[in-house]
């Protein structure tokens, strides 16, 4: 069976929004998820 890597990049792509901003703990909630 082939491995399959699976790379999110919702945290750089979203702080690199226009008007956002993530604290620490935003960070750490969404790594969670």
């Amino acid at each position: 069976m082939k491995k399959i890597l699976i790379y999110d990049t919702t945290l750089r792509d979203g702080s690199q929004s226009e008007d956002v901003s993530f604290s620490v703990e935003d960070k750490l909630r969404i790594v969670k998820k």
